[in-house]
């Protein structure tokens, strides 16, 4: 399963490009609002007018895909909330209303296949087409099922992706629940290095033109693991497992991408798999896009471009061992609860 192109809109200067030739933006508080291109240019106002702002990034980077490759035969999207804000916007409508006639554009945005339906209807791509909410493995999800659609050559090309927005609702509730930090002065350069609980909100979507083709691609996934409430032994055991399955060494591993947010209670996870790779690269990516249930998604999209030898601010880089940047691993974790393997190589 071949990566031949990636579009990503987040909190970073990642969708103008420039996120390659600067250091990373240094982002104040513990809300990471994506940084969004001009949608005009390529949707129009009419239809523009009536996006969430979830359907409206998901179209932004997969829109652009799917016009450069006329041979997408299936779309597949993962998230874990989907267009949230439009969802409580129809349920106060109803109350407002006392159920009369309501508007139906809220309720059409609201749910989570939104997005993977509106790319099909601009794009007129009309085959499979399904979307994964799965929490902190949507992604993971929508990364499976497109892995047994081309190893069961049912397609040959598809778009995959991810899309999450910071949705008030859900951002308040989380934040009561102490999932957020408390200083909103903190500093994204600063934010891997606090020793206190909670973490930063963030947002974005991530888009992936893949094929069954190994011609110009950007990386290959070789192998997916996926995993849910293990204990730290079953932690170190999966990983484990999951090198020896794919005939790897902890040794082999040139780059881990680690999902590592600053939050103390989760350090211990990502204490036990770096662990394993004192002779790595090691990068970090939510200090720079914040949290959120398919983040592994831009997780991929960074690996993308540290195989393809990309110059990554050094903001993400949190181990240097110099190493030719060929086999990588991404590791996350979701809450404490779900944790993932993605294995790739240039």
């Amino acid at each position: 399963m071949y990566i031949k192109e990636t579009v990503a809109i987040s909190p970073q200067n990642t969708i103008q490009g420039s996120f390659f030739e600067n250091d990373a933006l240094e982002i104040l508080g513990i809300k990471y609002n994506a940084i969004e291109p001009n949608y005009k240019e390529f949707i129009p106002v009419s239809v523009l007018r009536r996006m969430g702002k979830a359907v409206r990034m998901a179209i932004g980077a997969g829109l652009p895909i799917l016009n450069n490759h006329k041979n997408i035969e299936a779309i597949i999207i993962g998230t874990a909330h989907g267009g949230m804000e439009d969802s409580i916007k129809f349920l106060n409508q109803i109350i407002s209303y006392e159920e009369g006639t309501l508007t139906p554009t809220n309720f059409v945005q609201s749910t989570p296949n939104a997005i993977a339906g509106g790319l099909a209807q601009m794009s007129k791509c009309y085959g499979y087409n399904n979307t994964h909410t799965n929490d902190g493995l949507s992604f993971e999800g929508a990364l499976q099922d497109a892995m047994l659609l081309l190893n069961n050559k049912e397609v040959n090309a598809l778009l995959l992706g991810a899309i999450e927005e910071i949705s008030e609702y859900n951002y308040n509730l989380e934040f009561l629940q102490g999932r957020f930090k408390e200083d909103e002065s903190i500093s994204s350069l600063n934010l891997l290095k606090t020793d206190t609980p909670g973490t930063v909100a963030g947002e974005g979507a991530t888009m992936f033109f893949i094929e069954n083709s190994a011609e110009n691609a950007l990386a290959k996934i070789e192998d997916l693991d996926t995993f849910c409430f293990p204990s730290e032994t079953e932690l170190q055991e999966n990983l484990d497992l999951f090198l020896a399955k794919n005939n790897l060494k902890a040794t082999d591993i040139d780059v881990l991408v680690s999902g590592r947010s600053g939050d103390n209670r989760q350090n211990k996870y990502y204490d036990i798999i770096e662990s394993n790779f004192a002779e790595a690269n090691i990068y970090t990516y939510k200090n720079l896009v914040g949290e959120y249930p398919t983040s592994s998604a831009f997780a991929v999209w960074l690996a993308c471009e540290i195989l393809q030898g990309k110059n990554i601010p050094k903001q993400a880089l949190f181990q240097n061992k110099n190493r030719t940047n060929k086999t990588l691993l991404v590791y996350n974790q979701h809450k404490n609860k779900q944790h993932s393997f993605v294995l790739m190589t240039k």
